[in-house]
């Protein structure tokens, strides 16, 4: 694509990039409210059954999931025109989803800006190491990474680890809006944990929000994951990489049923968003449909996403993912091919030897 359909291509996105500020309160309302209902469904029907009370706490993981999207969109500016409103909004949506706003906003925007870029990894995505830096890579270094990309570290204790620790500790040389709304997130969650403790007790409490904040953790996590970690995703280094190429190229049209497409507030239509973050989740749908050139990204759906699950180490020589046992079938040829060139050298060296 050249440089002047990629500007084309941008420019057919701006009409979409503008906040409709009566969407977005009846989002707020469609989504904030939901949420507490079936939180207290969940808590008033322990007395009746631990399974009716799961049922609920599943369907309000649902909803953490769309309040998350809004707070995605508030740390783009994009859910309102005023930006006060914005942040605090996203603020508060940030407590009841346990991320601070502020903070999360500034690893966001450098993952947006470096998406796809293998000289800019690190900051607000998901590790990936290429074929070469694995094969070079320590022991230790290998088995963390190998850790890392276990579907069961990372879906699992992923959520664990977002809650308790990483949203908890501001970054090193963090400015002050940003430490400060970090504590504040922190002091609220407090209070608000003290509050529900104490008023509906600590077994209730923790039977309610453990399924609710882990299955809203690893769905977000997976919805993250799954966007970015299909097979012919988009890796260049900094001299080759491209913003336009990144978006379009590098992140997925993850189909959905209607039904998870409303709960995930639209954030399947990831190229789309990559392209133009300024464009609000209820507006990427459209933006998608109204632009023939973003239909033609690479479309997944619930049942192809799991293939992603094997995808491990980028290959940058074939530009795909590959999985660890392809790796190693990799490695076995290479072995292969070696021994057999230093057999075929061997053979001219006796073939011309003065003996022979």
């Amino acid at each position: 694509m050249s440089k002047k359909k990629q500007a084309r291509l941008s420019q057919s996105v701006a009409p979409f990039a503008v906040p409709n500020q009566k969407v977005s309160i009846i989002q707020v309302f469609n989504s904030f409210i939901p949420f507490i209902l079936l939180w207290l469904g969940a808590y008033y029907s322990l007395g009746v059954s631990i399974w009716l009370s799961l049922a609920f706490s599943l369907a309000a993981a649902g909803f953490v999931v769309r309040i998350f999207i809004i707070f995605h969109d508030c740390t783009h500016m994009s859910f309102f025109k005023s930006s006060k409103a914005n942040r605090l909004l996203g603020t508060i949506a940030g407590i009841i989803t346990h991320f601070p706003y502020e903070k999360w906003k500034h690893d966001h925007i450098i993952h947006h800006a470096t998406s796809g870029n293998l000289d800019k990894r690190g900051t607000g995505d998901i590790w990936v190491m290429t074929v070469n830096e694995y094969s070079e890579a320590s022991f230790w270094k290998k088995a963390a990474y190998r850790l890392y990309r276990n579907p069961l570290i990372m879906f699992g204790l992923g959520p664990l680890y977002l809650f308790l620790i990483d949203n908890r500790f501001n970054r090193k040389g963090a400015k002050r809006r940003e430490r400060w709304n970090t504590y504040l997130t922190n002091a609220c969650l407090a209070v608000i944990y003290l509050v529900l403790g104490f008023a509906v007790g600590w077994q209730a409490l923790l039977a309610i929000q453990l399924p609710n904040m882990f299955i809203a953790g690893s769905a977000g996590i997976w919805l993250f994951y799954v966007q970015h970690q299909f097979e012919d995703s988009y890796y260049e280094n900094e001299d080759d990489w491209d913003y336009v190429k990144a978006a379009v190229d590098g992140s997925s049209y993850y189909k959905l049923p209607k039904i998870l497409q409303w709960l995930t507030g639209n954030i399947g239509f990831h190229h789309v968003h990559h392209l133009s973050p300024r464009v609000p989740n209820y507006q990427l749908e459209q933006a998608h449909k109204s632009v023939p050139p973003l239909q033609r990204v690479t479309t997944i759906t619930l049942r192809s996403s799991l293939e992603a699950i094997r995808f491990r180490l980028f290959d940058q020589q074939s530009r795909r993912f590959i999985s660890f046992k392809q790796y190693k079938e990799m490695k076995k040829l290479e072995k292969l091919e070696i021994e057999q060139s230093e057999r075929r050298k061997l053979k001219r060296k006796v073939a011309n030897s003065p003996s022979s």
